[in-house]
């Protein structure tokens, strides 16, 4: 059987092999905290004005939605209780 002892790293994408110095971590590496946090809001209001927001009418069907099925499992919790309660005092007097 045939043993490997080759141990030749592989270069990162875009490094040459003769490059041996550490990544900095591009731009963002040179910059203050103040200005990696002011870059930080950019790309937090750019990504917020990708989203697409439901118009008034679909946010007030979505709440009635919402409302209607968690009042619906109330239901089913309060009825699945008494019971079990009910259950219980036959059960044990």
């Amino acid at each position: 059987m045939a043993e490997i002892t080759d141990t030749a790293e592989v270069p990162e994408p875009g490094r040459s092999s003769d490059d041996k110095k550490p990544r900095r971590g591009g731009k963002r590496g040179k910059k203050g905290p103040l200005a990696r946090l002011a870059l930080f809001y950019r790309q937090i209001v750019a990504e917020l004005r990708k989203v697409v927001w439901p118009t008034r009418h679909q946010l007030t069907t979505y709440t009635t939605v919402v409302i209607i099925f968690v009042l619906i499992m109330i239901g089913i919790v309060f009825v699945l209780d008494y019971g079990f309660s009910e259950a219980v005092k036959f059960v044990f007097g």
